[in-house]
């Protein structure tokens, strides 16, 4: 197996150097992987929408009804302690895999929790393989692997009720191909595992019932199944229901009243009343559907055969009895349906979305539920009336992604069972929530088209081919499908147009007004969608016996999942128009270069039909093509990605080093550095530095999931996941500076480019997105041997010092922490100075505000912001020094001119003056006041002495009281004292300084009463240096005695 080494060097032996432009194209520096050491503070930054994806494994804990499981495609395992209004992820850090099959919770010690991984539902997209059994005996705090490693989907985990180390596990199999399956158990906590039921390796298990009464008897459903591209098999003779009563060691298979040719099968057993189960069972028309056994399975009859509790059997056909009435029994198909005759009837009830996989009651109170399904999980407490949100769930599936050029940018996708989305990268206030995203036409499976720089017109597909076009001024949605039949139910060979589940479209880079769309042959439009041409012949290998009946032998499968021969990737070349690439579903590379007049096959060697998964034309070389093959359907997992040149007369293969069983989705060239090259793989992120001759992860803090696509914007990575949203890095510009000069260097400082001013609070709250840091985040490397203290100074072009950063605390730090209650803390930070990366944040501030101790001034003692233009910033660490420059840009929502910013800066100077000059006097009139109560106690009997010396300090007393408020206790005394003149002037600079240029009149005439009342302040202060403290100072004199410092010259 091909693997990446993770050992960590004392030295990086590829770093970063400065970039000189970050607009041109850097040439390739290192030959060799970078130390992991060099990237490790970069994060990954978590978009959303919080809008649930689909779970197909949910439970609860009896005597605990506010504590629940779920286990999300490829979100991985999430607990709940409030009955669904929170969730927390609690497998990112321990699993490798993201896609959940199976929850089962001990009943006798409920810390102890096993979970199967690889989704059961065997969808032919967005559906993923897991590794295996996952334990934790601490309620999800850790997690060990223990093992069944090639199961590919689990569909059940059942523990004893009264032996935590007794478990039994349903291993469906893998979907692509024969595999180990069957029915697992181990007696040892997963130590070791005996498989105590096989029928063969087409014939996994698909679902399993203990008897709560008597756990040696487990009903185990077995289903021969698998899947192609263009095809669903699901029955046969094989599959079945198979029983033990001997805790698993031998297995009879039941038949009396079952169908012999058998499909899926959902089984549960009745816990009030054992002798009766329940089995939901795919089979032939009119011996499908809800059978009832009432002698422990020993015969079988058919009380129901309605097709919508059995139909598309390989996606639903779940089945739970309730544990406390023998009669009620629920059927998760895409309604949720419920019986209370025993089966013979059903009823419908609402949950907030549909498409249902799983379902756990409460044995101590059956009103009590949690449902699986694909928006997410969700709990009710009165039999379904009512159910906890499905919006605080941030686990939706992306199949694609792509942005538009605005400034914050959005992200456009189709979520998997949802609509699309168009959801913004950043918000100017806290978090990205539910009012930050909205749809764009098409649904689920979409491809989404537009003018990046005028995203008004927007195209999108979802399932079926369907094409629409969304106006986003008028909110109008359009079908515009070239040929527009209705797809459920048919073949695609008796179709006009084949069209893929995932079908493309895309507009010209060059002339927006031109669409591209994909079917078996691509068709263009330059009309918005009124007439097409096609400009293809069939560029798919069109093979008639992959275009027939979709499913069977049970079930034909025709929704169009399973449509083959279709075109699944379309790119314009962005540096010659009519140059078009075009991939196919079932392997083929093809390419134009006179807009569509002629086509060349440039398909690699020994694709065996792997899908063309994404295609990405060099930013820097216009006949140079990066290709991500993708071979799961065929069963190879391995990776597979080609650099094709010289508009694909030549190939290499460059995956190199990634590693096996782990597939690629998508690559991408970085436009300001050729070779640097960015892979979405099923369950990492890679970076490539050398042109894909070697990879290592970017995984960074990103949760182990699918990568299915991923665009370049703005400097920023965008990455799609299934099962995990939108993800975005914002250090790319980090990442392009990497080279082999950075390993002579002790110190180094990256640069951070350019930076948006934004203001404002971007905190995120409870289920929004992240927004980026507000500040400029400073990446610096440190050597090992590198020692203290270290500081960070701000200069301007002057030469100026604005601020300096320390690793050490200062006398300003101390001063500020100084007069805290519980709710207002004013929490200090320093830069770190560990060996490998640090990263902190300037936030654009001049320094701090003068700080003398007992003063209380709760808006803080920050400095201004600065003005937008070019700082140096210079890093020291003994005696090593490194220096970077960074271009503040302004906030894009203004409109402002150089004067007004220049205006705006003097006035932010006079104010910050104002301020500062009040708080220095303030600490003088403090100081001379100290000094003259000291003389009095001295000289105690000295009448002169004691009336000049009295009236000093009770003028002084009085005056402190005019600028500073010196009875604030906590905060919440602002809302009873008034404030006086430092918070009055304190808040012209916040006003000033939030509101930015132009600078308001109001804040002018605000400023020049500050400055008035501070004139009259200083004035008496003045005085009072001038008469009493004078004559105090002229008896001192005279007296030969220590006098008191006057506050004012």
């Amino acid at each position: 197996m091909r693997s990446i080494s993770r050992s960590v060097s004392c030295f990086i032996k590829a770093v970063a150097g400065l970039v000189i432009s970050m607009s041109i194209a850097m040439p390739i520096y290192a030959t060799e992987t970078v130390d992991p050491e060099l990237m490790a503070s970069l994060k990954w930054r978590e978009i959303g929408p919080w809008r649930g994806g689909r779970v197909t494994a949910v439970t609860g804990v009896p005597g605990n009804d506010r504590l629940y499981y779920m286990g999300a495609t490829g979100g991985g395992v999430w607990k709940t302690v409030n009955a669904g209004i929170t969730w927390e992820n609690i497998s990112d850090e321990h699993f490798n895999v993201g896609t959940i099959g199976a929850i089962g919770v001990a009943e006798s010690d409920i810390n102890v929790i096993y979970v199967g991984t690889g989704e059961a539902p065997i969808r032919g997209v967005t559906t993923s393989h897991g590794d295996g059994m996952y334990k934790s005996t601490d309620a999800g705090a850790t997690w060990t692997h223990i093992g069944l490693e090639h199961a590919g989907q689990i569909s059940r985990v059942i523990v004893h009720p009264k032996k935590p180390d007794l478990v039994y596990v349903a291993v469906q199999g893998q979907i692509w191909g024969p595999s180990e399956r069957g029915v697992y158990r181990s007696e040892d906590g997963g130590e070791s595992w005996t498989q105590v039921l096989e029928v063969d390796d087409e014939t996994g298990a698909t679902d399993m019932s203990m008897d709560p009464t008597n756990p040696r008897i487990i009903y185990a459903a077995m289903w021969e199944h698998g899947r192609k591209p263009w095809y669903v098999k699901s029955g046969g003779t094989a599959g079945g229901i198979f029983k033990s009563t001997d805790a698993g060691d031998s297995w009879n298979k039941l038949a009396g009243g079952l169908p012999e040719v058998i499909g899926k099968i959902g089984i549960d057993v009745s816990a009030s009343q054992p002798n009766r189960i329940y089995a939901i069972v795919e089979a032939e028309p009119e011996k499908g559907g809800l059978y009832r056994s009432d002698d422990f399975g020993e015969s079988w009859k058919l009380l129901n055969s309605d097709r919508i509790l059995w139909t598309r059997a390989w996606y639903y056909i779940h089945i739970k009895a309730d544990p406390v009435d023998e009669n009620t029994v629920y059927v998760l198909n895409a309604p949720f349906l419920k019986s209370i005759d025993g089966g013979k009837t059903f009823e419908r009830l609402r949950t907030p979305h549909g498409d249902h996989h799983d379902h756990w009651i409460n044995p101590e109170n059956s009103d009590n539920m949690i449902n699986g399904n694909d928006g997410g999980a969700t709990v009710t407490f009165d039999g379904g009336k009512s159910w906890s949100s499905i919006v605080n769930q941030p686990t939706a599936q992306f199949y694609r992604v792509i942005t538009d050029n605005l400034t914050p940018y959005r992200i456009y996708g189709g979520q998997q069972d949802n609509s699309t989305v168009a959801i913004a990268s950043e918000t100017y206030d806290r978090g990205i929530g539910r009012e930050d995203f909205f749809p764009v036409g098409g649904g689920e499976s979409a491809h989404i088209a537009f003018d990046e720089n005028n995203p008004r017109l927007i195209y999108a597909t979802t399932i079926n081919g369907t094409l629409t076009e969304y106006d986003h001024q008028n909110k109008r949605v359009r079908p515009i499908k070239p040929y527009p039949e209705y797809v459920f139910g048919q073949q695609s060979k008796d179709l006009k147009y084949r069209t893929n589940w995932n079908a493309p479209v895309t507009t010209s880079p060059h002339d927006p007004s031109i669409i591209y769309y994909g079917t078996q042959i691509l068709l263009r439009s330059n009309d918005r969608g009124v007439t097409w041409t096609e400009i293809s012949p069939d560029l798919t290998k069109n093979e008639i016996d992959k275009q027939g009946l979709n499913g069977g032998p049970l079930t034909a499968e025709n929704v169009g999942a399973e449509f083959y021969g279709t075109i699944f990737y379309i790119v314009e070349s962005p540096h010659e128009p009519g140059t078009i690439w075009v991939g196919s579903d079932d392997g083929l590379l093809h390419v134009t270069r006179d807009h569509g007049d002629t086509w060349k096959n440039v398909t690699p060697e020994n694709l065996r039909g792997a899908m063309i998964n994404a295609i990405e034309v060099s930013p820097h070389d216009a006949g140079t093509a990066y290709v991500a093959v993708a071979g799961y359907k065929m069963n190879d997992f391995d990776p597979y990605i080609y650099k094709v040149t010289d508009y694909g007369e030549d190939w290499d293969r460059i995956d190199g080093d990634l590693p096996d069983d782990n597939f690629v989705r998508v690559v991408r060239e970085d436009p300001a550095r050729a070779g640097l090259l960015y892979a979405g793989t099923e369950r990492s992120m890679y970076v490539s530095f050398d042109d894909g001759d070697n990879w290592q992860s970017l995984d960074l803090n990103l949760p182990p999931v699918p990568i299915t696509d991923l665009k370049i914007r703005q400097g920023d990575l965008i990455a799609a996941t299934q099962g995990r949203g939108f993800w975005v890095l914002d250090d790319l510009p980090i990442i392009r500076q990497v080279n082999d000069s950075q390993a002579r260097k002790s110190l180094h400082l990256f640069s951070p480019g350019e930076v948006e001013m934004i203001r404002g609070d971007r905190s995120a709250g409870t289920n929004e997105g992240s927004n980026p840091s507000r500040g400029v985040t400073l990446t610096y490397y440190i050597a090992d041997d590198e020692e203290g203290p270290l500081s960070i100074d701000i200069i301007d072009l002057s030469g100026n010092v604005l601020k300096t950063y320390s690793s050490e605390e200062s006398d300003f730090d101390r001063c500020i922490t100084s007069f805290q209650d519980e709710r207002t803390k004013f929490e200090v930070k320093h830069p770190t100075m560990n060996p490998g990366v640090n990263q902190w944040t300037w936030d654009m501030r001049h320094g701090g505000l003068n700080c003398i101790e007992d003063l209380i001034l709760y808006a803080g003692f920050d400095g201004a912001t600065v003005m937008p233009g070019d700082y140096q910033i210079l890093i020291s660490v003994g005696d090593s020094q490194s220096t970077a420059s960074v271009t503040l840009l302004p906030d894009p929502r203004t409109d402002a001119t150089s004067s007004d910013y220049e205006f705006l800066s003097a006035r932010l100077v006079e104010v910050t003056d104002l301020l500062n000059e009040l708080v220095d006097d303030l600490a003088a009139a403090r100081k001379s006041r100290g000094e003259i109560v000291t003389l009095l106690a001295d000289f105690p009997n000295v009448e002169g002495l004691q009336l000049a010396g009295e009236s000093a300090i009770d003028r002084l007393t009085i005056w402190e009281n005019t600028v500073t408020q010196t009875q604030y206790g906590t905060y919440e005394d602002e809302d009873s004292m008034p404030p006086m003149l430092d918070v009055h002037i304190r808040h012209v600079l916040d006003v000033l300084d939030e509101a930015g240029a132009p600078v308001a009149a109001g804040s002018l005439l605000r400023l020049e009463d500050m400055k008035d009342q501070w004139a009259e302040r200083k004035a008496e202060l003045i005085d009072i240096a001038e008469s009493d403290i004078a004559t105090v100072n002229d008896w001192a004199e005279t007296n030969g005695v220590p006098h008191s410092t006057p506050p004012v010259n």
